[in-house]
This record gives structure tokens, sequence and C-alpha cells, in this order.
């Protein structure tokens, strides 16, 4: 077993000042001071000392101590219901940048949505990405080691005044794999990476994915920057021509609220309409993207 241990750092270890903090005026009030000092210098190199030697003793504390403070980051999400063109005028947008096209997976009931799952498919130029995202998770109580370096995290989303946790797990894939999965000849089950599958059975939970995944798209998705570009407009265009406007910005989570209000305010003086119903789009999208006996 474990031996755990526990370090109290003595209190005017944390103060030093507190050491000349002696009455007295005078000489005898200086000599008295100056005695009192050397015996806390001295009693203060001793309690360092233990405490020193009590954290070599102790790996685990050493560890937890110098292990990297994560920051909780908030994406900011505004949905404009306004033409792009008028937009991207308005606010002095950048031109766009490349278009990654998107397939998102889902049977004709869309039984992964109603469970808080999303797997999306993401084809640009030079890579493809098959992301497992699952909603409404607590960013503060994820398993150890559920979300390995380099392949997942967890962000909170800010939808008008909903924030929500939400995890992203991405696997890379080959430009076959990825036109194998859309073609059908490929299950999505067996693209998944280890982390994926793990998180599926070990955290979510509920059961294996339905064996009928439909690829439902697609989408082609751009992004404009502002002129100094503190935010990005993301431009969603469905198959039928119909487009879906978010503007968009990554903050820390003391910073969110403020945010919204300040990208608000800023949309409102530049005419820019703002979507009464300031929900997440997924799942109108989704529903869009069936088949018309689906639907």
């Amino acid at each position: 077993m474990q031996q755990s241990c526990i370090i109290a750092l003595p209190k005017r270890l944390a103060h030093p000042a507190s050491c000349n903090r002696v009455a007295g005026r005078g000489k005898r009030g200086s000599a008295r001071r100056a005695w009192h000092n050397h015996r806390m210098r001295l009693r203060i190199q001793h309690r360092f000392t233990a405490s020193l030697l009590a954290l070599v003793a102790c790996p685990a504390l050493v560890a937890t101590a110098a292990a990297p403070v994560t920051r909780v980051r908030v994406e900011v999400q505004i949905g404009v219901c306004a033409g792009l063109p008028d937009v991207a005028k308005a606010l002095k947008l950048r031109p766009p940048g490349s278009v990654t096209t998107t397939w998102l997976f889902d049977d004709a009931d869309l039984s992964l949505l109603k469970r808080g799952l999303r797997l999306r498919l993401r084809v640009d130029a030079r890579s493809a990405e098959l992301t497992l995202k699952v909603a409404d998770q607590d960013c503060a109580r994820i398993p150890a080691g559920a979300l390995p370096p380099g392949q997942g995290k967890c962000e909170l989303d800010l939808h008008g005044t909903d924030l929500a946790g939400a995890v992203s797990l991405a696997q890379p894939l080959t430009r076959q794999q990825a036109d194998a999965l859309v073609a059908g000849t490929m299950r999505v089950q067996d693209a998944l990476s280890a982390a994926q599958r793990h998180y599926l059975r070990d955290v979510v939970g509920g059961g294996p994915l339905p064996v009928a995944l439909l690829p439902l798209g697609p989408l082609a998705i751009t992004s404009q920057r502002a002129p100094d570009r503190s935010y990005a407009l993301d431009v969603t265009t469905l198959p039928g021509g119909e487009q879906y406007l978010e503007v968009t910005r990554r903050v820390d989570a003391a910073d969110a609220e403020r945010t919204r209000h300040r990208l608000e305010q800023e949309l409102a003086r530049a005419g820019v309409t703002l979507c009464a119903d300031q929900a997440g789009q997924a799942a109108v999208k989704l529903r869009k993207l069936l088949p018309p006996l689906s639907r």
C-alpha cells in the first residue's frame, strides 16, 4: 500500500518578514531584535530542512506539486442570422481561409445525438481526422488518463447564457480511410482510436454504437477573421446551399462572460442581427442532413 504524507509548512516560513516584528526601542531593543532574528533564522533553517527532507520522502507530493496547472478554456459562440455578404461587409472580415469538408455520422433516428454524442469526419487538402465529441461533460471530473495528451481535450462552450463542457477526442486518418468511411466500405467503429473506444465504453457507457451509421453531409466549413483577428466568423454551408453563421472566440473561463457581452455590443454597433435562439445548431443541421424519408 502506498503511504500518503501531509506536510504543513511553518507559518513563519511562509512570512519571513514577521521575524523582525519584535517590540523594543533604543540600544536594548536593537540588541533584543538582533538576538531574536538570529534565533529565528536558525529555527527557519531547521524547519525548512525538515520540510525539504519530507518532500524528498514523499515523491507523490513532489509529482503533484510539479504538475502543470490546466487552463480552463471557453469557446464563446454567438449565432448570427443574416446573409454572409452583409455580415462580412459590416464587420470588415478578412477573406475566408481554405474549405474544410465535414461529414457527420448517425443513424436514421439520430440515436447518437440523443445520447449527446457526435462523430465528425473532417477532410481538407492536407489531412483527415475523425473526432468523437461528447456533450455535457464535467471537465473537472474527467477520469485520469481518459484524455491522452495530443488526442483529447475538454472545453466549455458558451451558447448565449448556457455554459456546458464537451470532450473531444481526435483520431488522424489517411485519405483512403476517410473515403472508405464516406463510401460505407469501412465501419466507423473500426476507425476509432483506442482512446475513443475507451471513453465510449468506460466513461460514457450506454452500449455500443449503432450498426447502421449514415454519412451525413458533406458540409463545407470556412472561417473569416476579424480585422484584428480577435474573433472569427465560422460559416457552415449545407449541401443545398443553406448557411449557418457563428461568431466564435476562445478565451480563459474568467473572461468568457465579459467577452460575450463585448462581442454582442460590437455586432450590434455593426448592425449585425443575432439569432433569437442562441442554442447550439448541431441538432438542426443534423436533421436537415438526414435523407428525406428519415426526417
